[in-house]
């Protein structure tokens, strides 16, 4: 029997790397506003410029920060769930087979194209559902997360399909706030340095050095962060999928899911480019199937052997046409029977 006084002990410990970054901001908001552009900057065009644009990059940051840790975590729908009744045959069967082939027709009008290792049918027992593809259980959330990126702990939430955009954005304007602080602070911490920042600001001076030192640090550890997961956008791949290859029906293929450049931002960002740069859910899709590498090259295979029939005069193209689409079971679509073959 769990305790529930550790439970809750458990529970705001989980909350001390958010509380400690939240600190940190509010300390340079507080830095930064007050003993910099109200009693460190003499002119009051460069103290509105300042204060201004810090106010933007401020804003947006906390913005997305707050989604990052905020947005609920993707499940799968209740299609992915087994009854009662199938939990209870899974268990009472003995035979491993036997179970991956109960598994495999209670799974056989789902969109799935990923298997473990060995080629099975991915089941989460804890959970007890037939994973969608890129979904993972997460230990520290106690659930399973649709396309699951890793568990964060300085937002103390999974990040994954629901708010991988907010994490990305999250990093970007992090590192955009870092940048424009330092940039901005260095001018004073160099006048500190070289004594001649002036006495009456006091203690002030200290928290401009501090500012500027941590600014700069932050800096460095965001810009490889944020250009990491960049490639990952680019490449269509979780930090998950990045340690280890998805596996597929034809075996393992790291660019399974790599739909170009191009499309790869819009599975991420959307379609509507003119929300691309604000933390607003636009991710595209439903978070339980997923477009292949492997499809679109098989869709294009298609389209040149119809034109090639076409060209060659053998046979009619619309018998060709009829004989592809019998191969289709009832309830599947086009997308997943390419997919698979």
């Amino acid at each position: 029997m769990s305790n529930p006084v550790l439970n809750f002990c458990i529970r705001l410990m989980k909350w001390l790397p958010v509380v400690f970054i939240t600190l940190i901001v509010l300390w340079s908001y507080y830095a930064y506003v007050v003993e910099m552009c109200v009693f460190a900057i003499t002119s009051l065009p460069q103290k509105v410029i300042y204060l201004v644009l810090y106010h933007i990059f401020f804003l947006i940051f906390v913005w997305s920060y707050y989604q990052t840790i905020f947005a609920p975590v993707g499940r799968p729908s209740q299609e992915f769930y087994l009854s009662k009744a199938d939990v209870d045959r899974l268990e009472h069967e003995d035979r491993e087979d036997r179970q991956q082939q109960h598994l495999a027709q209670m799974a056989k009008d789902l969109p799935l194209v990923t298997r473990t290792i060995g080629g099975s049918i991915r089941y989460c027992e804890p959970c007890q559902l037939i994973k969608p593809d890129r979904c993972h259980h997460c230990s520290m959330c106690g659930t399973c997360v649709l396309k699951m990126d890793h568990h964060c702990p300085w937002v103390n939430n999974c990040v994954g399909y629901s708010n991988y955009k907010f994490f990305v954005l999250f990093l970007g304007y992090g590192l955009l706030y870092c940048i424009y602080v330092a940039g901005t602070s260095v001018e004073y911490f160099i006048k500190f340095w070289n004594k001649e920042l002036d006495d009456t600001i006091g203690n002030g001076r200290f928290h401009i050095l501090f500012l500027f030192f941590a600014a700069a640090m932050f800096s460095i550890s965001l810009v490889s962060l944020f250009g990491y997961h960049l490639y990952l956008v680019f490449s269509n791949r979780t930090t998950l999928e990045s340690f280890r290859t998805p596996m597929f029906r034809h075996g393992p293929d790291k660019d399974g899911f790599n739909l170009g450049s191009t499309n790869n931002l819009k599975e991420v960002f959307g379609e509507d480019r003119r929300l691309w740069f604000l933390p607003v859910f636009t991710s595209f899709g439903d978070g339980m199937s997923f477009p292949t590498r492997r499809t679109s090259e098989d869709s294009h295979q298609l389209l040149n052997d119809r034109q090639r029939w076409a060209e060659e005069g053998e046979g009619d193209v619309s018998d060709r046409e009829t004989a592809l689409t019998t191969v289709q079971p009832p309830g599947r679509s086009r997308v997943h029977v390419e997919a698979e073959t």
